[in-house]
């Protein structure tokens, strides 16, 4: 509530009407200049909560993927935090991209024995620098699951140098990771395993989303890790093909990969 109060200087004079009327518009103007201020600030603290929430979102989420979320969702809802994806699949097929998963050797022994804080501290200094590779090559990081990085190329803006690009991070991943120390001064390794082929990427679910990556390729990318050497990069045929005018291979042979069989892979070495 706002008051407004005129006074005659005249204590004699009466008011008339027509005073009466002005002063009643003018009490009304003020109103709603007060109003639009009003409005203005709240408008205001509205766009910096939503920058806010989409600079949020944006760190989760691919920005296509995300302004395709947003595109679907934003008819009933103001906040891009608040995306009801029930009934909302985003998801795609993409017909060749190059997975990576990397994997600390022996982490787990490691990790038993050191405190908490430390051990967040070195995966984080670790993966940070694994997240600036990521950002140099133009890939997408997928997730991080306690030790282990997955990383892809090619999506979700298809392109035709993603086995190149993920090749590239891989070798970087091996240099990087030697200038970390345990507390007894050894160096970390990686295991690293790489596979091209299809794949389904997309958010689904209706909490805690992510975007992820489904299909053979990423289950064959995985074994690629799970099977490979310490301090190794391995490869399948797939990327192989892609790869080796350009990059260093040994043939590792024939190896028996779990819901595969036999299958020849080859260990990158570097650039030619």
């Amino acid at each position: 509530m706002g008051i407004l109060a005129f006074e005659h200087t005249d204590i004699q004079h009466l008011w008339l009407e027509e005073e009466i009327s002005f002063a009643n518009s003018l009490s009304d103007l003020l109103a709603l200049g007060m109003e639009a201020q009003e409005r203005r600030r709240v408008e205001e603290s509205l766009r910096v909560e939503q920058k806010k929430s989409e600079r949020l979102l944006l760190n989760v989420l691919p920005p296509e993927i995300a302004e395709r979320l947003k595109s679907l969702q934003f008819k009933t809802h103001k906040n891009p935090l608040h995306l009801k994806t029930s009934g909302t699949i985003v998801a795609d097929s993409f017909d060749e991209v190059t997975v990576l998963f990397a994997d600390i050797v022996n982490f787990t022994e490691y990790a038993a024995a050191i405190s908490a804080s430390a051990l967040v501290n070195i995966l984080n200094e670790i993966f940070s620098e694994f997240d600036y590779f990521v950002e140099q090559y133009d890939l997408e990081k997928i997730k991080t699951v306690g030790d282990s990085y997955m990383v892809v190329g090619g999506l979700p803006v298809p392109s035709n140098d993603h086995a190149e690009a993920i090749a590239e991070m891989a070798l970087q991943m091996q240099s990087s990771i030697k200038k970390f120390k345990r507390e007894d001064g050894s160096q970390f390794s990686l295991r690293i395993g790489i596979h091209t082929g299809q794949a389904i990427a997309g958010v689904i679910g209706t909490k805690k989303f992510i975007y992820d990556l489904w299909g053979d390729t990423v289950n064959v990318a995985s074994r690629m890790e799970s099977y490979g050497i310490a301090d190794c990069i391995q490869v399948t045929e797939a990327t192989y093909q892609l790869l080796k005018d350009k990059y260093h291979f040994e043939q590792r042979g024939m190896i028996n990969i779990k819901g595969k069989g036999e299958m020849t892979t080859y260990l990158l070495k570097g650039r030619v």
